[in-house]
């Protein structure tokens, strides 16, 4: 471990700074640890924001990651609801937007990534967007105040968009999802695999409007209080409701003139630091990737990456010249349309897909991908336990071959 290290800054109060914070008093530093948060709330678990909590089944309290206890006996002082205006990378100096200045001597940045909205939509009444806990509480109180059967239209079906949708349409409102790609999540899983997974949503009544862009949104009327639609092609789509839902961009606006190489998100090594003690860690995170298969730089928007990104990033803090790669296995879930899609590996539009296994007339199957002669990712709906089988093939670069044994056996 540095010895040369008493104070550590992580600025992100999310799931790979509270990883971040665990990781250095398990590894023993026992010096102060400062979170900044630009959320007021404590560290919480994103997945459930689009599931448990927007359908109301679950209190805000029930994503929290950390307790103020919890806190408490990590020694982490936690700054909340101030956002990090500027960093410098060679004193180690951030400042914030009270402008207080505190420099540290370790910095682990990990402020994760905010909204892309369209144009002259932020301030609109009934057009929402979702990535933080008041987010989602606000569009679930939305949805809950829509009259049975009102027009829901999500602008992007990624898996965020589709996620909500499910929610709206077990609400009882007629749900339409604009998709400018030809297929959903096309740009991710690849041409077979997107073909197969748009029929979920049909299976749930669901409208899919694909290969169409949204040219405006028109004032709202008496038969659409969010506005009408526009599309490129010409039609309109009146919507009672509107989620905007076409990506994040990483969290870096702060960061410039820090020193830091900034190329969608901070660019790091493969061990995570971005410069001599500045480690950086989740969707924040550009990192060299080196494994089977891999040698290139990456941003990968994912709970695991998050969490063992943070745990690592904080490692590699500490460790300093003898810190090791990190070259994680990646994993996604998402709950959709009643069937769960899961993912080990990264799946590429441009890899060979082998479906080894349905898809069944309730779209359940698991597809591999070919990466050069390696499995390069395995991808199901539904079939859990035939996804993950693959976790350990991926962490030692099997070969494709030994995939598709597995798979027959």
């Amino acid at each position: 471990m540095s010895s040369d290290m008493n104070s550590i800054g992580i600025i992100g109060g999310s799931l790979a700074g509270l990883r971040s914070a665990e990781a250095l008093r398990s590894e023993g530093f026992a010096g102060a640890i400062t979170m900044v948060s630009a959320e007021s709330h404590l560290p919480y678990d994103r997945p459930p924001l689009s599931k448990q909590v927007l359908r109301g089944a679950w209190p805000a309290e029930q994503v929290q990651l950390a307790t103020p206890n919890r806190l408490t006996e990590l020694d982490v002082t936690f700054r909340g609801g101030v956002r990090a205006t500027a960093f410098d990378a060679e004193s180690l100096t951030v400042t914030l937007a009270d402008d207080a200045q505190m420099q540290f001597d370790g910095v682990i940045i990990a402020t994760g990534a905010q909204l892309r909205h369209l144009p002259g939509t932020q301030d609109r009444e009934h057009i929402y967007g979702l990535r933080t806990l008041d987010d989602s509480l606000v569009l679930r109180d939305a949805l809950a105040a829509l009259t049975p059967d009102s027009n829901v239209v999500l602008v992007g079906a990624g898996f965020i968009g589709q996620e909500i949708a499910t929610v709206a349409a077990e609400l009882g409102h007629r749900v339409t999802l604009v998709e400018g790609m030809s297929l959903p999540l096309l740009h991710i899983v690849g041409e077979s695999v997107a073909a197969t997974l748009t029929a979920l949503p049909s299976l749930k009544g669901a409208t899919l409007e694909l290969g169409v862009g949204v040219k405006q949104i028109g004032p709202a009327t008496s038969d659409a209080l969010a506005g009408v639609l526009e599309l490129n092609d010409g039609r309109s789509i009146n919507a009672d409701l509107i989620v905007v839902g076409i990506g994040v961009t990483p969290c870096t606006d702060w960061l410039e003139g820090s020193g830091l190489t900034i190329e969608n998100g901070v660019v790091a090594n493969d061990r995570l630091m971005a410069a001599p003690k500045v480690a950086v860690a989740g969707d924040v995170a550009r990192f060299h990737w080196i494994a089977p298969g891999r040698d290139e730089h990456v941003r990968i928007e994912h709970w695991q990456m998050a969490a063992d990104g943070g745990a690592h990033a904080a490692r590699s803090l500490l460790a300093g010249v003898h810190a090791e790669r990190f070259s994680p296995v990646p994993y996604f879930w998402s709950d959709q349309w009643g069937k769960k899609i899961q993912a080990v590996g990264r799946p590429d539009s441009n890899d060979d897909v082998v479906f080894v296994d349905g898809p069944d007339d309730e779209g359940r199957f698991v597809a591999l991908y070919k990466r050069g002669n390696l499995l390069g990712a395995a991808l199901g709906v539904s079939r859990p336990a035939k996804v993950m089988g693959y976790r350990a093939l991926l962490e030692r670069g099997a070969s494709f071959d030994e995939a598709i044994e597995h798979a027959r056996s």
